[in-house]
């Protein structure tokens, strides 16, 4: 099994759920820019990770 990289299902589950970057990037209080950043990281801070969590209705600490 290969190495999971979060932001990548962070990114499938944004497309999951039809949500748009920019509503995504609102809801969790930085811009869009910074959304493309998190899909390449393999972790993330534990209160964005959170925060992410809850926006998408997903423990992403339960796939860590």
């Amino acid at each position: 099994m290969g190495t999971i990289i979060l932001g990548e299902l962070i990114r499938q589950k944004i497309i999951e759920r039809k949500m748009t970057v920019t509503k995504f990037a609102r809801s969790i209080g930085c811009c869009r820019r910074n959304v493309y950043s998190i899909f390449g990281r393999r972790s993330l801070d534990t209160v964005q990770l959170r925060k992410i969590s809850d926006v998408l209705e997903h423990n992403f600490f339960a796939d860590c």
